[in-house]
């Protein structure tokens, strides 16, 4: 027995001294060169390893190789694809003959890897193109069956420093990961796999953190459960879900957040000249679920600073992007990120006006508009909101529906309330092709004018309440060939309000007087300008409209006050920004108020309102006024004459 073990002893010693010598006796350099040889045989790419080339087989199958290169496509941007300086790789020798793969070892350390693509976007990666073509009729197979007892355990598994890189041989776009530190974690393929670590983008660090809950399941292509995080300063992502037939039905609950969108928008180049209460802290809460090419987003909750909205989503990623949604903006507040308003001559303060600056003339933009990016996508989208303000404009409750499809956008405003009134509204623009077409049919009843116009377009020359329904249309490639085409009409109705800038009573007195002789109450003159301080009270105030060209023409115009009649007529010419106006204003023989049936006026006199938008003049024309009072004083003779004649 002593002899025995004594030989089992020698045999063993051998042994071990064998293992431990065979590295020394194995020709490591022919080893690889037969290596490198072969990879180019198959890729047509060289594989070097220009630093030293270390294999073991005691205790474990070890290979260490340093400073190593693979070459890259022909017409690649760089000599090499990728180089590593280190591949550090243990395999305990039991995992060999146990059917289970084990790794105790397999560290990357500085790799530096360009994935790119030439000018026709072939990529630097596609090294098997046979194999490449035969891929998708080795898939149809479908998921993949494990023997049992195979398995996978990994011990180090690393990637320590390094950097990777994608770069668009077509459009010149470059993207890269640097500073990588990630580690993967596997115990069992039928325990969680986890990848941990960090990269940096952009200068920014972001830590990963990913879990599959099952790996095996993952590979024989079953549902499998997945946990993605990603923190850095700028923004945290999470993802719950589960991943389903092979990656084509993906779902789950998503939460993004972060501090600050001004740093975000920094960090990608773009400077937000926002205030301090605009583009800070923001969410994004919801459960989606990606099917094919459909994702649908459910229970979105997006908040931004003050704002808070919800709604759902559907969007069809296939040939021609489709987005389906219903969204609720809650009080949706603008002001925050709106820029403050330029200020321009006509808004100066009054102070800054007593000197000898003029209002500007108006002139419309002949910048060509680009719309064609409408023809690129279909949406059926509801939006409401509780209220909404934009600098002035403040408006309640409304709902609109917007549907675009093969570049014709169809808005429908369902809802509209605001400035004590309510409306409804539809706008088509057809983009297909230019000129680009739109016409629009609104009604708003109730509306308060001067709060609405004086928001809208800082236009408070008019105050009552009423109604002004519109159905105009307009073709075109800007605002200049919009207003230009202006088509359609216009009819307004308002009741006890006033129109500011003038008091047209006083002026047909002034007149009144004039033709009687009495100039002294003319100090001021009869032709005037704006003056704020004026104004001319009504009971009614109707009219129409009617554009062709941009040329609106109106010819019953009626405004009646206890005092005073006013009829009128004219033209307002948009692409000239001139108005022409002729009113004829007469004062009222008895004061009944708006309910009146007597037309009569004791006094008639023409008013001409004309000039530029920015510099309108108001005119009386007292000559008329005198042929008018001659030819009644005329009337008045001949009927004394004739009383006499016959006895009267």
């Amino acid at each position: 027995m002593k002899t025995l073990a004594k030989v089992l002893g020698i045999i063993i010693v051998v042994i071990i001294g064998l293992l431990i010598a065979i590295p020394f006796f194995i020709p490591v350099d022919a080893i690889f060169t037969k290596v490198s040889e072969q990879v180019e045989k198959t890729t047509g790419r060289t594989l070097t390893i220009a630093g030293d080339k270390n294999l073991a087989i005691f205790p474990s199958l070890r290979l260490e190789l340093n400073d190593v290169s693979f070459s890259n496509m022909a017409d690649g941007s760089r000599a090499n694809m990728a180089t590593m300086k280190q591949l550090d790789i243990h395999i305990p020798w039991m995992s060999l003959f146990s059917g289970e793969v084990k790794l105790d070892k397999f560290v990357i350390r500085e790799p530096d890897v360009l994935l790119e693509t030439n000018a026709q976007g072939k990529g630097n990666w596609q090294l098997f193109d046979k194999v490449a073509e035969q891929q998708p009729e080795q898939t149809k197979s479908g998921q993949v069956s494990l023997p049992e007892n195979f398995d996978i355990e990994l011990g180090e598994v690393a990637i320590y420093g390094g950097q990777f890189t994608y770069l668009d041989g077509q459009t010149g776009a470059k993207q890269q990961i640097s500073d990588l530190e990630l580690a993967v974690l596997l115990q069992s393929l039928r325990k969680p796999l986890e990848l941990k670590g960090g990269i940096t983008y952009m200068a920014q660090r972001f830590n990963l953190d990913v879990v599959v809950d099952n790996p095996i399941k993952a590979i024989e292509g079953r549902p499998f459960a997945v946990t993605k995080t990603v923190e850095s300063d700028l923004v945290n992502v999470e993802f719950k879900g589960q991943i389903a037939d092979q990656g084509q039905n993906i779902s789950g609950t998503l939460h993004l957040d972060g501090d600050s969108v001004k740093d975000i928008a920094k960090w990608q180049g773009v400077e937000l000249d926002a205030k301090d209460n605009a583009f800070n802290a923001f969410s994004v809460d919801g459960s989606m679920q990606m099917q094919g090419q459909s994702l649908t987003i459910n229970k979105l909750v997006a908040k931004l600073d003050e704002l808070a909205i919800e709604g759902m989503s559907t969007i069809n990623l296939g040939e021609r992007l489709a987005i389906n949604a219903n969204v609720d903006l809650g009080m949706l507040d603008l002001n925050p990120y709106l820029p403050e308003p330029t200020e321009t001559p006509a808004e100066k303060p009054a102070d800054d006006a007593k000197g000898d600056a003029k209002a500007e003339p108006i002139v419309w933009d002949d910048t060509k508009m680009d719309l064609s990016a409408l023809n690129s996508l279909d949406a059926n989208v509801v939006v409401r909101s509780s209220g909404l303000k934009a600098r002035d404009i403040t408006l309640g409750e409304n709902q609109f529906t917007l549907k675009l499809q093969n570049a014709v956008a169809n808005l429908s405003m369902d809802k509209f309330v605001a400035y004590e009134g309510q409306g409804k509204g539809t706008v088509m623009l057809n983009a297909k092709q230019a000129p680009y077409q739109i016409n629009t049919n609104f009604s708003l009843a109730g509306i308060n004018a001067e709060p609405l116009l004086t928001d809208a377009a800082k236009f408070d020359k008019l105050m009552g309440k009423g109604s002004i329904d519109w159905q105009l249309s307009t073709r075109g490639q800007s605002q200049k060939d919009f207003v230009n085409a202006l088509a359609g009409k216009l009819s307004f109705n308002f009741a006890d309000g006033a129109v500011k800038g003038a008091n047209v009573a006083e002026l047909v007195r002034k007149a009144k007087e004039l033709i009687k002789g009495n100039t002294a109450a003319l100090a001021d003159g009869l032709n005037t300008g704006y003056d704020e301080s004026q104004k001319t009270d009504f009971t009614a105030l109707t009219g129409s409209m009617t554009f062709t060209n941009g040329v609106g023409t109106n010819s019953d115009l009626s405004l009646q006050s206890p005092l005073v009649r006013i009829s009128g007529e004219g033209e307002v010419d948009l692409p000239a920004t001139e108005v022409n106006y002729r009113l004829v204003t007469g004062i009222v023989d008895s004061i009944e108020g708006q309910g009146t049936t007597d037309d009569s006026t004791g006094f008639k006199i023409p008013m001409r309102i004309k000039g530029p938008f920015h510099d309108v003049g108001i005119k009386l024309d007292v000559a008329d006024a005198a042929k008018e009072e001659a030819k009644e004083k005329v009337k008045d003779k001949v009927k004394d004459k004739l009383k006499g004649l016959f006895g009267g």
